[in-house]
């Protein structure tokens, strides 16, 4: 089964242009997840024997859920450090913690549930509160109460896993919404007019001073905007309020592009 897998897992020597961060192609989805299983839960042995614990914040959509159920899985049910694990969300929509929408009932459903780690050590975003901006400043409490932060600090995340939108959109930091432009708050409400909704984000500063930034993306809809965000910034300027991606770039950790060979199609040669 090992050497399967391994055969779906493709070197990545001619990308097009200059890349931000790893970029490693695979064959398709079930490659995608697993090659993502293993990176995660090699993070997170890794963060246990260094800081006794994992801390990393989820991401929503399709692409997420094929790893969460791959993590649900033997080997990885039994053998990842999940009573040291400690699970943040990067967005969710402003809907109630059991809709089919919510992002938290995705991760409830496809790993949390089948996997023993403790309901303390679950954080979610309540955004189903009546404002989304009581949402956001009482997901701040939580990771500044989680991470002992002081005024002005930033939670180290472990991981920050993110999803890609078509529209280059990542958690749900959308284009022409400004959200990428917030930089002294760690969570933020975000009024989506193209698709009417609210939603509650981490900002940008959080994700960028994580340990390891991992993008998962997946099919051939999304092909243009990995060309996009993957890119390195132009001589003449960026607009990342354009694709919202592109303004993901870690400080002090690493920036790692998992995705299949249908969203690479634009990447590499």
């Amino acid at each position: 089964m090992a050497q399967s897998r391994a055969a779906h897992r493709e070197a990545v020597s001619t990308p097009r242009g200059n890349v931000r961060g790893e970029l490693r192609v695979l064959a398709d989805r079930a490659a995608l997840a697993d090659e993502a299983a293993r990176e995660i839960a090699s993070r997170a042995r890794a963060a246990v024997l260094a800081r006794g614990r994992f801390e990393w914040a989820l991401a929503g959509g399709s692409t997420p859920r094929d790893l969460y159920r791959r993590l649900a899985e033997s080997p990885y049910r039994e053998e990842f450090p999940w009573q040291q694990t400690r699970v943040f969300w990067g967005d969710e929509r402003a809907v109630p913690p059991d809709h089919v929408d919510s992002n938290y009932r995705m991760a409830r459903e496809a790993l949390l549930d089948h996997v023993p780690i403790p309901p303390v050590r679950i954080h979610r975003m309540r955004a189903e509160l009546p404002d989304p901006m009581s949402a956001a400043n009482a997901y701040e409490r939580t990771l500044c109460a989680a991470f002992g932060l002081a005024t002005g600090e930033l939670p180290r995340l472990d991981v920050a896993l993110l999803g890609l939108g078509a529209d280059g959109h990542t958690a749900s930091l959308f284009p022409q919404t400004g959200a990428v432009a917030v930089r002294d708050r760690l969570a933020i409400a975000v009024h989506v007019p193209q698709l009417g909704v609210d939603r509650v984000s981490l900002t940008v500063p959080v994700f960028e001073a994580a340990r390891a930034v991992i993008f998962l993306v997946a099919g051939e809809d999304k092909a243009e905007a990995l060309a996009r965000g993957i890119a390195e910034e132009s001589a003449s300027g960026d607009d990342w309020d354009a694709c919202p991606a592109r303004a993901i770039r870690p400080r002090a950790g690493e920036l790692l592009w998992l995705v299949d060979r249908a969203a690479a199609s634009r990447v590499v040669a």
